[in-house]
């Protein structure tokens, strides 16, 4: 899983944390990295904060749950977790959490910018020597460390990569109308035209969580402008007035009239589970779909790129922190040995629907879905994903998936691009 020079250009990232940086104050100079405990405790308590509550999330996380309770019998594992895709809900109660003095010992993080959030400095422990003692900077791609850092340390351990820009189908579906997945918009639209004729809903989505009309619309930027044009979107190269941005909001517009029009009352998993039972033929979502899918013992599923993001891997990554102050060290630091090591890996990413962060897992113990990822990873351009956490400060993500989430049903073009464009002003990027 050697990728190229992939994610070298998330390098570019960077200038948005400098910019940031000069914006603001100075971070407080005396951030001193945790030393990594040699051994658990013979006791005490190990408490995970998540948002991975449904189908091959939970049971990804359950496996690494039994890895660590077989070599730390005595530790009682709370397993914390706050429901709602991509976080929506958990970042507001871990906040709450952090800032009142009452930390989980880890907790989900995306890989990127989101850290930002949580004041590193002030509520997380580096773990620049965990990083040295297990040799991680030897088994965890050079791009992706890179974007792992910020401010001069490393705040997570990443235990997955996920693929955003995946179009799920139902293969009878397709099959019985003699219908191949679409490689482009226009072609989108032929099916769905020809779907639509014999009263099958062509695209399935749910924006109940705030976050899923902002991913479908990251992948159609992306379809648009090109890997690189979506990366300027970001670090200020690419202007969200932009005639491309203007035609990815008509094309997203023109997309939801394919939709079923319930969408608002579901989350993506409901959305998927229309899937499952025939009611609509698409389904643009992230590859833990596909542990999802596997999680239902549902295989009458195909995939494909989103239309015209062929050779493009909109990527994002979990990992887990360690809070300031967290009150059980050792168990927490057998912890995030256990997320970084293959062994962990191997047992959380066939079940969640993600490929390894680390480059030495095995291949074999993935299904087909999984291995055409790992080819992707290494082959395709990598882009980072806003909805999750890897292109943009949250604040500015937030609002992102605000302006989508009302442009989902408003279909207003004006407004979203000039609240698009506005939203990257607000955050000092774009002029």
């Amino acid at each position: 899983m050697r990728h190229r020079n992939g994610w070298t250009l998330f390098s570019l990232l960077a200038l948005v944390a400098l910019i940031l940086a000069a914006c603001g104050a100075q971070p407080p100079s005396g951030a001193q990295p945790t030393q990594p405990a040699a051994a658990p405790t013979a006791g005490g308590k190990l408490e995970m904060f998540s948002w991975w509550t449904a189908g091959g999330e939970a049971d990804g996380l359950n496996a690494m749950y039994d890895l660590y309770k077989q070599a730390n019998p005595g530790v009682e594992v709370i397993n914390a977790t706050v429901a709602g895709g991509a976080g929506t809900n958990a970042k507001a109660v871990l906040s709450t959490r952090l800032t009142g003095g009452d930390p989980p010992d880890s907790f989900q993080l995306h890989a990127g910018l989101e850290v930002e959030k949580y004041e590193p400095q002030k509520y997380l422990q580096p773990l620049d020597d965990l990083y040295a003692a297990e040799g991680l900077e030897t088994v965890f791609p050079r791009d992706l460390l890179t974007l792992l850092k910020y401010q001069d340390h490393y705040w997570g351990v990443p235990v997955n990569i996920h693929r955003a820009n995946v179009m799920w189908y139902n293969k009878q579906i397709f099959a019985d109308n003699n219908l191949t997945p679409p490689t482009t918009w226009e072609e989108f639209y032929a099916v769905g035209d020809a779907l639509k004729a014999r009263g099958i809903v062509p695209l399935v989505i749910g924006t109940k969580e705030g976050w899923e009309a902002g991913h479908t619309f990251e992948t159609i930027l992306i379809s648009t402008l090109g890997a690189d044009g979506y990366r300027g979107l970001w670090t200020g190269q690419t202007r969200w007035t932009d005639p491309k941005v203007t035609q990815a909001l008509e094309t997203f517009k023109k997309v939801m009239t394919y939709a079923n029009t319930d969408y608002a009352a579901l989350t993506w998993s409901d959305a998927a589970q229309y899937l499952v039972d025939g009611k609509g033929a698409m389904h643009i979502m992230g590859d833990w779909t596909d542990g999802w899918f596997t999680s239902k013992g549902y295989t009458g599923y195909g995939w494909a790129p989103v239309p015209g993001t062929r050779g493009v891997f909109d990527a994002l990554s979990d990992s887990f922190a360690a809070a300031k102050g967290a009150p059980d060290q050792a168990n927490l630091m057998a912890w995030l040995k256990l997320a970084a090591s293959k062994e962990g890996q191997e047992a959380f990413n066939p079940k969640k629907g993600s490929i390894c962060a680390r480059t030495d897992c095995d291949p074999a113990l993935f299904n087909p879905y999984l291995q055409s990822a790992m080819k992707d990873w290494s082959t395709d351009a990598i882009v980072p994903s806003v909805a999750h956490g890897a292109a943009a400060v949250e604040k500015w993500a937030t609002v992102y998936k605000d302006i989508l989430n009302t442009f989902a049903t408003t279909g207003d073009v004006a407004a979203a691009q000039q609240a698009l464009q506005q939203a990257c002003v607000d955050n000092g990027v774009c002029k």
